[in-house]
């Protein structure tokens, strides 16, 4: 157990948390959640207009490669990583929807419900991606006529809905709970007693991740014939490997 405790005879700088704390969020899972929320706020800011075509490819792609990194992770990753934690949440919806029918005899169970609202969010977060993805790159290789292109602006409006919707469900459940449920994902910490749920940070893994993002920008920069902020490349450099959309 990781535990962190005042040191006698040194008093505890202002605003700092008093007693101990648990590692709840490793950093490979939280520089994911962070590089999946700047990659769709920048992508969905560069949407209108060639002259960000590029860097919206560039994002798109990344946001990609993000989820399948987080699959990986979810499949071989350390026990509170594995995705099969978020699908026993998700499997007990159908027990739970159960319990508000009336005269059932059951007592219904508000804080599960609040998590599977926060399981959903999540899963819905993730399964959007690939179509998005999909809708964009066949339409910036200009596949399959102006369907896709409705797919694709559709399909991004829908990921907005829902991160504004994770974002609403987690002011809620902070003020309904009085404590910040963001702050786990940004210092992978709790206030308590007991044992780390995550009981290795991996932080040499989540710096390995953030470089390959960064240097797969770097490599999208170079490889830009006419430069990151010029949209208006040719169709053969538009459909090689270096250049299909995105997000």
């Amino acid at each position: 157990m990781n535990t962190t405790h005042p040191t006698p005879g040194l008093a505890a700088p202002a605003g700092a948390a008093q007693g101990p704390t648990r590692r709840v969020v490793d950093a490979p899972t939280r520089m994911f959640h962070w590089l999946f929320a700047l990659c769709f706020t920048l992508a969905y800011a560069t949407a209108d207009g060639e002259r960000w075509r590029l860097v919206h490819v560039t994002l798109g792609y990344t946001l990609a490669g993000l989820l399948a990194f987080r699959l990986g992770y979810g499949l071989i990753g350390p026990r509170q990583a594995r995705l099969s934690l978020l699908w026993r949440k998700l499997a007990g919806l159908p027990a739970w929807m159960r319990s508000l029918q009336p005269g059932n005899g059951v007592d219904v169970n508000w804080r599960q419900g609040q998590n599977l609202l926060m399981a959903l969010a999540v899963a819905a977060l993730m399964a959007v991606v690939l179509p998005v993805a999909i809708s964009g790159y066949a339409t910036y290789n200009d596949w399959g006529g102006e369907w896709l292109a409705e797919l694709h602006e559709f399909t991004g409006e829908l990921f907005l809905w829902l991160v504004l919707g994770h974002l609403a469900l987690i002011l809620g459940l902070s003020l309904m709970r009085r404590k910040n449920q963001a702050l786990p994902m940004l210092v992978g910490r709790v206030q308590g007693a007991g044992p780390d749920l995550a009981k290795h940070n991996h932080g040499a893994l989540a710096a390995l991740l953030l470089a390959a993002v960064l240097g797969f920008w770097a490599w999208q920069w170079q490889q830009a014939p006419a430069g990151p902020l010029n949209g208006n490349t040719p169709a053969a450099t538009r459909a090689g490997p270096n250049h299909g959309d995105d997000d």
